[in-house]
Formats: structure tokens, sequence, C-alpha cells
């Protein structure tokens, strides 16, 4: 855990000496850029495509993140409830660029959300996949730099988004013709 905090404290010792880095980090941790920005491409994603083979590959991607979005946050909760690690700002003295978030830092929930959202994508969308990836890292990079989160909150939260959705690109085939049934009637009602 040494190096753990001590990349935390190198990280957040550039807080306050390039203001135009506090401004974009501020804007990258908050609780909507980034969250918002996924959901946006994955909709996109969602009606996009100049065949329907091309639709519904992005629909079954979407669906994809979405499951491993709804088992990553299971996941954290879960961890949440038996294991509670202070934020880095109860033990360290930093300087905050986001407010005080009152929950457990490790995993990081955000971490989780991000790379669910962004691993469901790549697995079939590798371009579209990629552009989330670094905005997931950046995302939650930033919330070590901001001081709200430990290296491995992050990492491990990360690694859970990523592995749900994993198992959900895996898991979500052997459930047809479920999904093919739910698609087909979205579309009926111009949903998909």
């Amino acid at each position: 855990m040494a190096a753990d905090t001590a990349i935390l404290l190198w990280l957040n010792s550039f807080v306050g000496h390039l203001p135009w880095l506090d401004r974009a980090v501020s804007l990258a941790v908050s609780d909507y850029f980034v969250p918002t920005t996924l959901a946006l491409l994955m909709v996109g994603l969602w009606y996009s495509g100049r065949s329907e083979a091309q639709r519904e590959r992005g629909q079954r991607a979407v669906a994809d993140a979405a499951v491993g979005l709804g088992f990553a946050n299971l996941a954290v909760t879960v961890l949440n409830h038996f294991y509670y690690r202070p934020r880095p700002f109860v033990e360290h003295e930093l300087r905050l660029l986001f407010y005080q978030p009152p929950d457990s830092s490790f995993p990081s929930n955000p971490a989780a959300v991000g790379f669910a959202l962004a691993t469901g994508i790549a697995l079939s969308h590798r371009r579209l996949g990629g552009v989330m990836l670094a905005l997931a890292f950046l995302w939650t990079a930033g919330r070590v730099y901001a001081g709200v989160n430990f290296p491995s909150d992050v990492v491990a939260g990360g690694a859970i988004g990523a592995l749900c959705s994993v198992l959900a690109h895996g898991f979500l085939p052997l459930l047809e013709p479920g999904p093919t049934i739910v698609l087909n009637a979205w579309r009926r009602i111009y949903l998909a």
C-alpha cells in the first residue's frame, strides 16, 4: 500500500500548479461529463449502422455493456457492504478538486461503470470502444489526481467493470432466443 499512497500523493502534488490541468481534470471527474458522453456514444451506436445486421451488432454490444454495468454495480455494492476503505482525503492532507464522497473508496464505482461500458462496446466495436476506454481511463485517473480515490481503487473498479462486461458478452448468447425476441419486440415499437 505504500506505492498506492506514493502515487496518490505524487499526482495530487500537481494540483494548484497547473490551472489548465486542474480545470480539465475537474471536468473529467465530474459526475456528468464522462458518464453522459459514454451514454450518448451508446445511444448513437444503438441507432447507427447502414444495414440491419450492423445495427443489430451495435445493439448487442450496447446490451453487453448494459448487462455488464448492472453486474459491475452489483459487485461493487456487495463488496462495499463487506469492506469499507476510507477516502484518501480522510487519511491524507490533499488538495481536492471534487466534492468529498461519503461512500467507500474501494473499489471505485466510477471505474467499474466506465470500464464496464467501454469494455462492453470494445468487444464488438474496437474503434468506438477504444475511445470509450480512453474516456474511462481519464475519468478514473483524474479521480486519483483529484484526491478522491487511491490508484488501487480505480484499478480494482476498472477490473470489475471490464470482467463483468466480458462475462456478459459470453453469457448473453447462451440466453438465445431471449435477446433476439426482445430486440425484435423493440423494433416493432421503433425502439431499435
